[in-house]
C-alpha cells in the first residue's frame, strides 16, 4: 500500500498524470471514495495527461463516457447507478478490460466482475479541504507494484 497526501487539486491532478504515464492497454484502475472524494477530478486529470481534450464530462448519468486517445482508449466507468453488476455488460466493459484503459469510479458496483488484476486508489479526506490522501493497492502479484514503486516510498 502507498499512501501519498494530496494538499490540493493541483497535486491531485499531478498524481493522476504520473498513473497515466504508467498505464497500459488493459488496465484497469479502480477509484474508491465517497461522494466528493475527488474520483471525477482525478480521473479528468488522467484523461488531460493522456492526450483529451475538451470536456470530460462525469459519467453518472451515461455510465460510461469513452475517449479515443492516440495511444488507447481511455474508458471512464461511473458504477454509482447500477442496481446490479449484470448491468455493466451492456457497457461493453469485456473490450474495455480487454484492450482499453479503464477508469471504474464506485468499482464495488461491478462486483465480481471487476478484474482482479487491477490498481486500486481509495481518496480520502487528508487535512483541511481540499486536502485528500490516497492510497494505491497495487494487488498481489500485479504489474502495479513494479510500476509505482518509483512513485512514493510505501507507508504502513
Amino acid at each position: 500500500m502507498i499512501v501519498i497526501d494530496l494538499p490540493n487539486e493541483a497535486a491531485t491532478a499531478a498524481l493522476a498524470a504520473r498513473i497515466a504515464a504508467l498505464a497500459r492497454p488493459g488496465d484497469v484502475i479502480a477509484l474508491k471514495g465517497e461522494l466528493g472524494a475527488g474520483k471525477t477530478s482525478f480521473a479528468r486529470a488522467f484523461i488531460r495527461a493522456r492526450g483529451g481534450r475538451g470536456e470530460v464530462p462525469s459519467p453518472t448519468f451515461t455510465l460510461v463516457q469513452v475517449y479515443e486517445l492516440a495511444d488507447a482508449a481511455v474508458w471512464h466507468f461511473d458504477g454509482y447507478r447500477l442496481r446490479d453488476p449484470e448491468e455493466a455488460w451492456e457497457l461493453d466493459i469485456e473490450d474495455a478490460f480487454s484492450a482499453g484503459i479503464s477508469l471504474v469510479e464506485w468499482p464495488e458496483r461491478f462486483g465480481p466482475l471487476l478484474p482482479r488484476r487491477r490498481l486500486e486508489i481509495a481518496l480520502s479526506p487528508g487535512g483541511a479541504p481540499p486536502a485528500r490522501r490516497a492510497s494505491l493497492d497495487p494487488g498481489a502479484g500485479g504489474v502495479w507494484a513494479a510500476r509505482l514503486a518509483g512513485i512514493a516510498a510505501p507507508q504502513t
